[in-house]
């Protein structure tokens, strides 16, 4: 004898109902820490701008004074070899090592910004190819620093796109070896 077809589907739809929710059963699996978190469940999240501040306070205590918050309320780190004179001092990634440890969010507030800085270079890197640079390099996806080998930087180019790309924010770059 056959089952009815309403009583089949009745029991498949139960049947599938239960493996949906066993799915869907809490886990206990851990959530990845925030800043501020000290493991204990007590801890908020620290406001980025905190983390910001505090990073940079530190830095300056480390004699790295040339690294500022900008206008915009981003870290701001000359790039080296700009000859801008404002290049980051000896001893810079000891003094970002310390400061990172003090600062554990900075990290992730680093990450939120990258992706601001890539895109805004990308942008400026378009304009620039478009405008008499075409071998502008791409910027890394990482941070969006441009890298120009000491033989690739074209100072005449680069000047010749400001007019046009000028008004873009200007990525960060490094003229290395």
């Amino acid at each position: 004898m056959r089952a009815p077809i309403g009583r089949t589907l009745i029991a498949a739809a139960a049947v599938a109902a239960a493996l949906v929710m066993s799915g869907c059963s809490a886990s206990q699996d851990e959530a990845p820490k925030v800043a501020g978190d000290d493991g204990t469940g007590g801890g908020k999240p620290q406001d980025d701008a905190a983390i910001k501040q505090s990073w940079v306070s530190c830095m300056h205590a480390q004699g790295q004074t040339q690294v500022l918050i900008d206008k915009e309320g981003d870290i701001a780190v000359p790039a080296s070899g700009t000859g801008t004179g404002s290049a980051p001092v000896g001893g810079y990634d000891a003094a970002a090592k310390l400061c990172d440890g003090k600062n554990p969010g900075i990290h992730q507030v680093q990450e939120k910004n990258n992706k601001k800085f890539v895109d805004m270079a990308r942008a400026f890197v378009a304009c620039g190819r478009k405008n008499g640079y075409p071998d502008l390099p791409d910027p890394d996806p990482k941070d969006g620093i441009l890298v120009f080998t000491g033989q690739s930087f074209d100072a005449a180019k680069w000047d010749a796109v400001q007019p046009a790309c000028g008004k873009l924010p200007m990525p960060g770059y490094r003229i290395g070896q």
